[in-house]
C-alpha cells in the first residue's frame, strides 16, 4: 500500500499536501480507492465555499456505494480537479498524483498538527 511520507492523513481516509504557502491539494488515499473499488463518479459543488474542518465537500461514486468526502482543515475550496470529469477512475489509479479532489486555501496551518503523519497512518491502518 502507498502511503507517501510527505503527505498529512486523516482517519477518514483523506490526504493532504500543502503546495505553497497556505494552498493544499486534497484527495483520498492508497487504502480508501482500494476499499471503494472501481469509481465512477466524483461530484463537487462546494468551489469558492469556506468549509469547517471535517465537512463534507463532496461524494465519489463506485460500482457499489457512495462515499462522503470530509474536508481535512478548515479552509475555501478554490478549485476542482476538472480532470476527474471525464475520468474519475484516476482516483484509483493515481490516488496521490493526477487523482487529487481539490485546491483548497487553509484558515490556519497550525490544524495540520492535528493530522496523522505517514507512519501514524500507517499504523492506524495496521499495516
Amino acid at each position: 500500500m502507498n502511503i507517501p511520507a510527505e503527505l498529512r492523513y486523516t482517519k477518514e481516509h483523506e490526504w493532504i499536501k500543502v503546495e505553497q504557502g497556505n494552498i493544499a491539494l486534497v484527495g483520498i488515499t492508497d487504502h480508501a480507492q482500494g476499499e471503494l473499488g472501481d469509481i465512477v463518479y466524483v461530484e463537487i459543488e462546494t468551489v469558492g465555499e469556506t468549509l469547517d474542518k471535517n465537512a463534507v465537500f463532496g461524494t465519489v461514486e463506485a460500482v457499489k456505494t457512495v462515499a462522503d468526502l470530509y474536508l481535512p482543515i478548515a479552509g475555501k475550496i478554490l478549485e476542482v480537479n476538472n480532470d476527474l470529469n471525464g475520468e474519475p477512475a484516476l482516483l484509483n489509479s493515481a490516488p496521490y498524483e493526477q487523482g487529487w479532489l481539490v485546491r483548497v486555501e487553509l484558515d490556519n496551518l497550525g490544524d495540520l498538527d492535528g493530522l496523522l503523519s505517514a507512519e501514524e497512518y500507517s499504523q492506524f491502518l495496521h499495516v
